[in-house]
């Protein structure tokens, strides 16, 4: 791993991005876990593989009756004409299929008490050691067929450059309400890619949001980067049935391929960051995203 020269970590940026000519690979400067194994739900050793790997899975999250209530929640949202038409949604880049949703623990209520579930915001809270508020939300639909896929990606670099998250302090939930497969874009993360940040190249488009919802470029590892990752740490896919989730640090490295199988890929997936690491201006942006893609209301969650 090596650091551009040039590109080093500053008392304002301590992840720089989108500035310079070339990528690079800049050590973590931030701890990955901050709470303890009394704190919350998570056993020590899966706490501590958590560290290194910068991962967790929970094989049954959900019971099969709640899994139910969650996908006639996800049904009938899909089907509301003012879902439908409000910019929170957001389509497939080439045909009208939802690809996402944002923002829907505000949407939903059924969704918002799922987030401030123990079993949800619980683990969220004992990781990252602090009161925490909801970053972000969305329900992702990658349908069969048509499903598109996600390149690879560190959440933490679009959030640092573009919403202004100063420090990795920040974990993802993925909930699954329909079974993943190895063969319909499930998630792939490299385990122990959360401890390299790469830096990117490109300047940040005004609105670039609008585009890179549907299909992000700015801001994408380059594939040097990538390569020396993946060498390094390997890839991992996660399988699951419907209930099960996978909790991931905001800096590692992830992806999913598009699904053309006739089986389609949802589930809920919900950012929480710590309530002392919350949004400043961005730092490599010229302005901020609108607020139900990157939450400006710190307000903990329960």
């Amino acid at each position: 791993m090596t650091v551009t020269e040039g590109l080093k970590p500053t008392q304002r940026d301590p992840y720089p991005t989108r500035s310079a000519k070339e990528p690079a690979l800049l050590y973590r400067q931030d701890p990955v876990v901050y709470g303890a194994p009394g704190d919350g739900p998570i056993d020590a050793e899966t706490l501590n593989s958590y560290a290194e790997n910068g991962f967790l899975s929970v094989d049954q999250l959900l019971e099969p009756d709640e899994v139910e209530l969650y996908r006639g929640e996800l049904r009938r949202l899909s089907e509301d004409q003012k879902v439908l038409a409000d910019e929170r949604t957001i389509t497939e880049p080439d045909s009208n299929e939802i690809r996402s949703i944002f923002e829907v623990h505000k949407i939903s209520q059924v969704f918002a008490d799922l987030v401030a579930n123990p079993r949800v915001v619980g683990r969220a809270r004992q990781i990252l050691g602090s009161d925490v508020y909801v970053h972000q939300s969305r329900v992702n639909f990658k349908p069969g067929f048509n499903g598109k896929d996600f390149y690879w990606h560190s959440d933490f670099e679009t959030w640092h450059a573009e919403d202004g998250m100063p420090r990795m302090r920040a974990v993802s939930i993925s909930i699954a309400l329909t079974e993943n497969f190895l063969h319909n874009g499930a998630l792939m993360i490299m385990p122990g890619s959360h401890k390299s940040f790469v830096s990117c190249v490109g300047q940040t488009p005004d609105d670039h949001y609008k585009a890179s919802l549907k299909q992000q470029e700015i801001g994408t590892p380059d594939p040097g980067s990538l390569s020396v990752l993946a060498d390094k740490h390997g890839i991992e896919v996660f399988t699951g049935k419907a209930g099960s989730a996978t909790m991931f640090d905001c800096n590692c490295m992830h992806g999913s391929n598009s699904n053309i199988t006739p089986f389609p890929r949802s589930n809920i997936f919900v950012v929480f960051n710590s309530v002392e690491n919350t949004c400043v201006e961005p730092y490599a942006a010229s302005s901020r995203r609108p607020d139900f893609i990157a939450a400006r209301d710190f307000t903990p969650v329960g």
